[in-house]
């Protein structure tokens, strides 16, 4: 996946991993499905074709792709530990004016191979004009419909290493650490956040952000008995759902018919928890699945665009009502319902 040409009319993001996966020998490859015990670290760069549409990631058809009509990796690098990690973040950091450094933090979903979600956030980095840094966690997926299981047991593995890498983040010279999990990526970041609850030992957790939970395969009395361990958060969890996931139906036979948070037919009742719940039912996908409606965030609402930029405010800052007044009001270009408690 590794291409070193520079297209005219590209746009390039360097992004930090911090992963659970194994490295891959293979040059360019980085890392594979399978576990590794260690928490790797590295620091790749992405290129963005200047032919690119908003919510869509132009795949190559062949390694190792065209800069000029496809996303390909640029560069990369791999780094030793998460000193160096931390050493690179705090670089980056410095590029922007106090008070305003902010870092992106993408956990992907099941079904995902490395590069599939290092070039899915690169995607959603692109369209949102986030100025953050980013940095993207990424777990031991195979990459294979049918390997649910593996990856589901290899989620459950991640939450250690996804601690870690949280608590990297909020030791580092960042002001704000805004978080953005998809399908079961979901399941390890609200395990992490319940863990590092757990715990009491949190430093500088007044950093944490906007948390997006987008298409969460997490069975939603699960998530409420998380949420009653974490609390309520300072700022309100912003869940993006979709009555009509196909993937998330399929979680859902798998778990004996149970609801999944992110196909739940109960906003109300995922409001009430302190959530913004934005309903993408109507939304017509780029994706035959319906499950990677997320990505399209940047195309279809600008107003969740600006929250992927700015964050939402406190809740005592006016409560849910005045967070959803300035912040999700603006018009968009799709039938989205957004819900907030009463």
């Amino acid at each position: 996946m590794s291409n070193t040409s520079v297209a005219q009319g590209a746009s390039s993001h360097t992004i930090l991993v911090a992963t659970t996966r194994s490295r891959d020998a293979r040059p360019g490859t980085f890392f594979d499905g399978e576990r590794s015990s260690a928490l790797n670290f590295a620091s790749i760069t992405v290129s963005v074709p200047p032919n690119h549409k908003a919510g869509n990631v132009e795949w190559p058809s062949s390694k190792p792709g065209n800069a000029q009509t496809d996303f390909v990796t640029r560069d990369g690098e791999l780094l030793p530990n998460d000193k160096q990690f931390l050493a690179e973040l705090n670089q980056r950091l410095k590029a922007q004016p106090k008070g305003q450094r902010k870092v992106l933090l993408f956990v992907h979903g099941y079904n995902t191979l490395f590069a599939e979600g290092l070039y899915r956030f690169a995607q959603v980095v692109h369209d949102s004009h986030a100025p953050s840094v980013p940095v993207f966690f990424s777990w031991a997926s195979h990459g294979k419909t049918l390997d649910y299981v593996y990856d589901n047991n290899s989620a459950t593995i991640a939450r250690d290493g996804l601690e870690r890498t949280l608590r990297l983040l909020l030791a580092s010279d960042a002001d704000e650490i805004n978080v953005l999990a998809h399908s079961m990526g979901n399941w390890v970041t609200v395990e992490a956040f319940r863990q590092i609850k757990i715990s009491g030992n949190v430093t500088s957790a007044g950093k944490l952000g906007t948390v997006i939970l987008a298409a969460p395969d997490i069975d939603v009395d699960v998530f409420k008995s998380e949420m009653q361990r974490i609390g309520k958060p300072k700022k309100p969890f912003l869940i993006i759902v979709s009555r009509d996931d196909k993937a998330l139906g399929l979680s859902r036979l798998i778990a004996g018919g149970k609801d999944r948070l992110g196909a739940s037919k109960d906003t109300a009742s995922l409001a009430d928890l302190g959530a913004i719940v934005v309903d993408l039912s109507n939304v017509k996908a780029n994706d035959a699945t319906n499950h990677g409606k997320f990505a399209q965030v940047a195309e279809i609402a600008p107003d969740l665009r600006k929250v992927l930029a700015q964050g939402i405010p406190d809740q005592e800052e006016g409560g849910l009502a005045g967070a959803t007044t300035r912040v999700l009001t603006l018009p968009v270009a799709a039938p989205i319902t957004i819900l907030t408690a009463k």
